[in-house]
């Protein structure tokens, strides 16, 4: 449940005229009265004889009881209040009690005062109402109205609660601005997905992810076909920009632009140069960002599907046991992650990465402000995702991505807990959702490398198998029953023959990988641990021909079975 305190207004009966009217697209269905302050007051839309004037005069004429200069400028107070999508259809009596409740939370008006000021609510919609009330009371003073707004709010999280609704966190101010009214019936109008501040968003966001320069941001900009103007000081310093859909016009056919502060508090150009500012400060990760992906980008997008991953998995270190500032600059780079990641994925991860991108942008900002620079390594994998290029899904791409979306999860898994720690209670439902739509990504993208995996180690030969097995008892004695018990196992057993065959300790190497985080999150423990394990190997992640490595890890076994007793024949584990 929203409710909205709108600007307040001179003209009640302009108001009523709307409220009652067709609405600017025809959206207003059998407007009515649902409840007002002595439940008698005439319903210009049920009512036959009632007008528009008859309640207005009624609304308004506690301003008689005062002297003309005692007056509020603006003495029409609005207010919204709007289920979501998924609630119930409630009925008039049940979104009168509502606006009842909601007056009296506000202080517009107390029953058990006897004074209060007089208000109607009026329904043309099944999930919204608006109370219009006169802010003079019936006694001739005027209603104490401070923080009405958090008020209102705590209300709507206590009917939401009450009527089986669906309960929404309470704000911090932090959020991007909603879509209005009209923007949505815009866009429907229009048969769109999205409006067009929705549309604008994302681009911009993708825009930004990992880029380094004003000139860079404006040319992603164009190139993903927004219209930009910016807003230039006579100094020709630059002070602002606003960007528009080709094809979103207003009544007179021009484009309707948005400043970048209005899509989101983190995308007004002051904001977006703080990245760019501390781009080259505060870390040691070797060459700039722009040389560094420059050599990246001619790896194609695997490789930077790879380094995503690893970076990923050292800022986890860091939002763990760093300070306050430092952790939310890296969880404000990784939402720049998800938003190349998206932008560049194949068409079955497509979806869900967006909408994993999507939900975690609320989780990218709070009012702990990010001390940018030792975020640099992330900011830097979202650049070499946008230069690596699409992936096909396929083949190394496909199982990177399905290795940068497991690393994802966990540091997503990391940030919830880190809102929910400091009370950030929206940031940290939007995290989780964002984790759900990961989840499904990886299921997509880790089908494929995950199955031909398997279907090597199904083929291993007995005394490898039971070699990989020995490995697992001595590496993971508590969760080995677990892990062979998994579909994924075989894929594990696999993983670690190409281990030893690349001149790993196969034991060693295990046991660092399932210590080194948690693992209580992962639905395959098996999973988890074959993509940690190829990532700290340096192995290919997707269905290259590893025939030859299996051959010789088979030698090596065979070898070390006609060994003596007390000879292993393993090469010494290296990192």
């Amino acid at each position: 449940m929203i409710p909205r305190i709108h600007k307040r207004g001179k003209r009640t009966l302009g108001l009523l005229y709307y409220l009652y009217g067709p609405g600017t697209h025809e959206e207003h269905v059998d407007p009515h009265l649902v409840a007002s302050w002595d439940h008698q007051a005439p319903d210009p839309g049920r009512h036959p004889g009632a007008t528009y004037k008859d309640l207005q005069r009624l609304l308004d004429q506690p301003l008689d009881n005062i002297d003309p200069a005692d007056r509020p400028a603006k003495h029409v107070w609005h207010l919204s209040v709007r289920n979501a999508f998924e609630d119930r259809i409630l009925t008039d009596e049940e979104w009168g009690d509502i606006a009842r409740r909601m007056v009296a939370a506000a202080g517009i008006d107390d029953p058990d005062e006897g004074a209060g000021c007089r208000w109607a609510a009026v329904r043309h919609a099944d999930d919204h109402v608006h109370i219009v009330a006169t802010l003079v009371r019936e006694d001739g003073y005027k209603p104490d109205l401070n923080h009405d707004a958090a008020r209102v709010q705590a209300q709507a999280r206590v009917l939401e609660a009450e009527m089986g609704l669906r309960r929404l966190n309470k704000g911090d101010g932090t959020a991007a601005q909603r879509p209005t009214s009209a923007e949505r019936h815009k866009a429907r109008r229009q048969g769109r997905e999205r409006t067009a501040r929705e549309a604008l968003r994302e681009a911009v966001r993708r825009a930004v992810a990992g880029a380094l320069s004003e000139e860079e941001l404006f040319d992603r900009l164009a190139a993903a076909g927004l219209l930009i103007r910016k807003r230039v000081a006579p100094s020709g310093d630059l002070l602002g920009y606003k960007v528009a859909l080709p094809d979103d016009l207003n009544k007179d056919g021009e484009p309707v632009f948005y400043p970048g502060a209005r899509l989101a508090p983190d995308l007004s150009l002051p904001r977006i140069r703080e990245r760019w500012s501390a781009s080259g400060d505060g870390d040691d990760q070797g060459a700039p960002l722009a040389d560094r992906a420059s050599s990246v980008a001619a790896s194609g997008p695997a490789a930077a599907r790879r380094r995503t991953a690893s970076a990923t998995w050292q800022a986890l270190v860091v939002i763990e046991h760093s300070d306050d500032a430092v952790a939310a600059a890296h969880i404000a780079s990784a939402g720049e992650v998800l938003d190349a990641l998206a932008a560049t994925s194949a068409a079955h991860t497509r979806a869900d990465l967006r909408d994993a991108a999507l939900a975690f942008e609320r989780a990218s900002r709070s009012h702990v402000r990010a001390e940018r620079g030792r975020d640099r390594a992330l900011r830097q994998a979202a650049r070499e995702l946008v230069r690596g290029g699409p992936a096909l899904g396929r083949g190394e791409d496909g199982a990177t991505t399905a290795m940068a979306i497991d690393m994802l999860f966990f540091f997503i898994t990391a940030a919830i807990h880190w809102h929910a720690k400091r009370g950030h209670a929206q940031q940290a439902a939007a995290a989780r959702q964002a984790a759900e739509h990961l989840r499904a990504a990886y299921q997509a993208a880790a089908a494929q490398p995950l199955g031909a995996l398997h279907q090597r180690g199904r083929h291993l030969n007995r005394p490898l198998l039971q070699r990989q097995t020995e490995v697992l008892r001595q590496a993971l004695p508590d969760l080995a029953e677990q892990i062979l018990a998994e579909p994924g196992w075989y894929a594990l057993a696999a993983t670690l023959t190409d281990v030893q065959a690349a001149g790993f300790d196969p034991t060693s190497l295990l046991s660092e990988a399932a210590g080194h985080r948690e693992l209580d999150t992962a639905d395959s423990v098996s999973d988890v641990l074959v993509w940690r394990l190829r990532r700290r190997a340096d192995l290919p992640a997707g269905t290259s021909d590893m025939v030859g490595a299996e051959r010789r890890a088979q030698r090596s076994t065979s070898h070390a079975r006609r060994q003596a007793p007390g000879q292993t024949g393993r090469r010494p584990g290296r990192l």
